[in-house]
């Protein structure tokens, strides 16, 4: 008798998205083997209007506070809902729905327990990536590489799945009042190479705007010290 299929759902967190929120959410097929969460982050364009007319599940924050809150909130969604295996997406259009298959293969094969995507293997792409940002991401990767000793092509991709098991261990601790924002996605990435769970990387697409302008939230310095924070107080142990 072969396993009962493990069960599935795609967190998308969602600020201030507008209408690429809207093309995103005609993207996800009916036939989809998993549930879809929309995680609004203290919008206020709309959005929460919008989404609470659609045909998925969703959670609104009251106020925008970040990535890390917002994965925090689908986790305990996951969690009450019995749901097995979590993927993480945003809801700005550079992620596509069709491609979540790709991340899902490894997991439900077990040939992982963590799936990171990535815009530069041989399937990738990455149109209109501005190229400062091309370079602080390859930078930023040979770094975490370094201390690490992983040969990862994409460090920050967020568009990832996983296990929930891997939250349950008892040296993770993803309700630590520092994760809220950037933070939280890094502090899980670390937590799976240091306590050995099996790590792969899958080719994703991250299409970004070719106008070159509203490409991310991600702000200068403030934006990337959350980033990079946390491999700083993990590899010294200055957090738990």
């Amino acid at each position: 008798m072969s396993e009962p299929s493990p069960k599935i759902l795609v967190a998308v967190l969602a600020f201030n998205e507008g209408d690429k929120l809207r093309q995103l959410v005609m993207r996800f097929p009916d036939d989809r083997n998993y549930e879809v969460l929309f995680v609004d982050d203290g919008s206020s364009d709309g959005t929460a209007a919008f989404l609470d007319k659609s045909p998925f599940a969703v959670i609104h924050h009251t106020e925008n506070l970040g990535v890390g809150a917002g994965i925090s909130s689908a986790v305990k969604y996951a969690r009450e809902h019995g749901h097995e295996l979590l993927v993480v997406m945003a809801a700005n259009g550079k992620m596509l729905p069709e491609e979540i298959p790709r991340l899902l293969e490894p997991l439900i094969s077990n040939q992982a327990d963590y799936v990171q995507g990535s815009r530069y293997l041989k399937g990738g792409q990455a149109p209109n990536l501005p190229l400062f940002r091309r370079f602080m991401i390859k930078l930023f990767t040979l770094i975490v590489n370094l201390f690490t000793g992983i040969k990862g092509t994409d460090i920050t991709c967020g568009f990832r799945a996983y296990r929930l098991a891997i939250l349950n261990h008892p040296e993770v601790d993803i309700n630590q009042d520092w994760l809220g924002k950037y933070e939280m996605e890094y502090y899980i990435h670390y937590k799976v190479i240091k306590l050995g769970y099996r790590l792969v990387e899958v080719p994703v697409s991250m299409v970004y705007p070719a106008e070159g302008k509203n490409y991310s939230k991600i702000t200068p310095f403030v934006g990337w010290w959350s980033m990079i924070r946390p491999w700083i107080f993990l590899i010294l142990h200055l957090k738990k």
